[in-house]
């Protein structure tokens, strides 16, 4: 197949040549030497030609390239492919795929290796290359692709049809469908493509195979598979196999193990970007993969990732350039947000759109690579090294004019204070006892999942707003949430933050407020000494500039931290103090708390009649209050207090029975049944938390 038949007759007029001139004019021919192999005579009687067919037009359907040298992993990848490509399969869909990934992840070179396995296996008789350079400035038409698939095919180029009309797709599908019936079996690999209709004149039809790669995805076209990065062990692989590949006596790899993982971690587990280092690397044969790996740290990354022929950046590039103006601009707004994801409703408020058009923008920037859809919907997320391109766009774009950076400077502000406005917002759910409400979460359980969601980028916002008020925000509102979590660390981190940023804006009262919560952050971590002093700090600046009532929490404070370093006689005096402000300003809450935590001191001192009377106090003052979860504590301190005292049994039960009814009305489940089973030790103590000043 393949071939073209063009009749002619042999000879030319003339005395050259193989013809004779006969009388009359006419022409004798002259055919001696000829070869009439595959000839056939037309005609009859004593007219007859000889027409000679032309020699078969060579094809090109061997034009699968030879595997690369560092290709691994991919397993999973190959499967699916060649589970695709299976003639065997019965399911009656077309052996068409479509690959989709962002530029660099190797998506080629898989197709290239899938179409290797799959002709092992005798599936293929040959393979069809079309590469669409679907992000090139000039990207291939289909008609294009159809000219270059039909010359591949053996079609002459003048019986190539014009363009228009379906003409050489029609002749495509032709020569492909004798080629089935001739029991040929081609596989064709649309390469690079950009758009659907690239390819749909492209289908090959029976039981021919089309494997497609673009940088977005392609609905339409067949079994559509994302190709992800590679995960590290194979990233270190990928390396190793291209630094052997140059010189099989390059082993910097295994004698740097460490090393390789950072290098693969900065190259963000990217083949392209892999290859790129491995070409440098090879070209620097002295160089440790340690200062490779300091080089791609220490400065921008993607200046790192450049050897001169190739470079990271201008993959990404192609991919940007193809954006609509709306998605680029989204896409650089997206780096503003300094945490690891971010929701649609987040980013809604940095372009100042609705939900529903940023999510549509949102689609388009994951149907192109250029972000990743999230584990939770409505999600989405930037890998590192796009985050570090989409932060040089907005740069450039910023230094274009004032105009570019006062938008992007309100749309870093508007992102900064919506964390801070909701986690505040969530924390009034979190408050035991609070009357008010914010009325933006319906309760409880939807604050804790929004605070849940937003953890990570709460505490980025934090780092990177320095000594801003938003710091201080967040340091006061995310309190309760990361000590219920027992996310410690953390907590030291906000709290940390919080306090710089009060001491570099001059604002004692918070600064008084934020010494005292680092102190129980810094006791949740068992850094006892270090929170003694930071108690010490906020009484010294509660004393001269605040006032006595503020004292009371940070005395209960300081005597908790003192019990932990057993220092019960400094701690007993600190929880009387606390006691007596509270008791002066008739508060009545924080009393019942300073006689629960009173209690406990003089317990360790075994003054057990004192400390019963305080448990005592505690509890009855709570329930008044119907304070149900600190009353289920209080019952819990007494019932351990009576149990050292070695009292009456019956009083310790009945105290492990009311705090089991105390946690149960407050929803404790776990508590409750603690305390139902009679267990040991005391729970963690409630600290005196200080929220931030109103003016803050």
């Amino acid at each position: 197949m393949g071939a073209k038949s063009n009749a002619k007759r042999k000879g030319k007029k003339g005395g050259k040549g193989g013809g004779r001139a006969r009388s009359g004019g006419g022409v004798s021919n002259d055919f001696r030497g000829a070869d009439f192999q595959h000839s056939q005579v037309q005609g009859s009687g004593t007219m007859q030609t000889f027409v000679q067919q032309y020699a078969p037009v060579p094809t090109a359907t061997d034009s699968l390239p030879r595997l690369r040298a560092d290709f691994t992993g991919r397993d999973d990848d190959i499967a699916f492919l060649l589970g695709v490509l299976d003639p065997g399969r019965t399911d009656g869909l077309p052996a068409h795929a479509v690959l989709s990934g962002w530029g660099g992840v190797g998506k080629t070179t898989l197709v290239h290796a899938a179409g290797h396995a799959a002709f092992d296996r005798g599936w293929f008789t040959g393979v069809l290359l079309v590469n669409l350079h679907g992000y090139d400035p000039h990207p291939s038409q289909a008609e294009d692709a159809l000219e270059a698939l039909l010359r591949s095919l053996g079609v002459r180029p003048e019986h190539v049809p014009a363009p228009g009309a379906g003409r050489r797709e029609a002749l495509y599908r032709s020569q492909l469908a004798a080629r089935e019936r001739a029991g040929e079996r081609l596989l064709v690999i649309a390469d690079n493509a950009s758009r659907v209709d690239q390819v749909r004149p492209l289908l090959p039809p029976g039981h021919h195979g089309l494997l497609t790669t673009s940088r977005r995805s392609l609905p339409g076209l067949g079994r559509m598979r994302t190709v992800h990065l590679l995960q590290p062990e194979e990233a270190v692989a990928l390396l190793r196999a291209a630094l052997w590949h140059n010189n099989p006596d390059d082993r910097r790899v295994d004698e740097e193990p460490e090393a390789a993982q950072q290098v693969v971690v900065a190259c963000g587990c990217l083949p392209l970007a892999l290859q790129i280092t491995a070409g440098l690397l090879a070209n620097d044969p002295d160089q440790p993969l340690a200062e490779r790996a300091e080089r791609l740290t220490s400065a921008g990354r993607l200046e790192g990732i450049d050897d001169g022929e190739h470079s990271l950046r201008a993959t990404f590039d192609q991919s940007f350039e193809n954006l609509l103006p709306q998605q680029a601009e989204l896409f650089r707004l997206l780096s503003l947000n300094p945490g690891p994801d971010i929701s649609t409703a987040a980013a809604a408020l940095l372009a100042e759109q609705s939900e529903a058009a940023v999510e549509k923008l949102l689609g388009h920037l994951a149907a192109a690579h250029l972000v990743e859809r999230g584990s939770a919907r409505g999600r989405w997320q930037l890998h590192d090294l796009l985050r570090e391109y989409a932060h040089e766009q907005a740069t450039a774009q910023c230094e274009r004019s004032r105009p570019s950076r006062r938008r992007y400077d309100q749309a870093r502000a508007r992102l900064t204070d919506y964390y801070a406005r909701t986690a505040e917002a969530a924390n009034t759910h979190l408050e035991v006892g609070r009357a008010a409400v914010a009325p933006l979460f319906t309760g409880r359980e939807q604050a804790l999942a929004w605070l849940d969601a937003e953890r990570e980028n709460l505490i980025a916002t934090a780092h990177s707003e320095g000594t801003g008020v938003t710091a201080t925000r967040l340091g006061f509102s995310l309190g309760l949430y990361l000590e219920s979590r027992r996310r410690l660390q953390d907590l030291v981190t906000v709290r940390s933050l919080a306090l710089d940023s009060c001491t570099a804006r001059g604002d004692i009262r918070n600064e008084a407020a934020a010494w005292n919560n680092l102190g129980t952050a810094l006791s949740g971590v068992r850094r006892f000494d270090e929170a003694i002093d930071a108690h010490r700090k906020a009484l010294a600046l509660f004393q001269q500039h605040v006032g006595p009532h503020s004292e009371a929490g940070a005395w209960s404070n300081l005597g908790l931290a003192l019990c932990e370093v057993r220092r019960f006689d400094e701690a007993i005096d600190a929880h009387r103090k606390a006691l007596t402000f509270y008791q002066q300003h008739t508060d009545s809450h924080g009393e019942a708390t300073a006689w629960n935590n009173l209690g406990t001191a003089l317990r360790e001192v075994r003054r057990f009649d004192e400390a019963i009377d305080a448990g005592e106090r505690a509890a009855a003052m709570l329930t008044e209050e119907s304070d149900w979860f600190r009353t289920g504590e209080a019952w819990e301190e007494l019932a351990t207090t009576l149990e050292a005292a070695d009292a009456e049994p019956g009083r310790a039960k009945k105290a492990w029975e009311r705090s089991a009814a105390a946690y149960t009305r407050a929803g404790a489940t776990e508590e409750a049944e603690a305390s139902r089973g009679h267990v040991d030790g005391p729970p963690p103590q409630r600290s005196a938390e200080k929220g931030p000043d109103a003016s803050s």
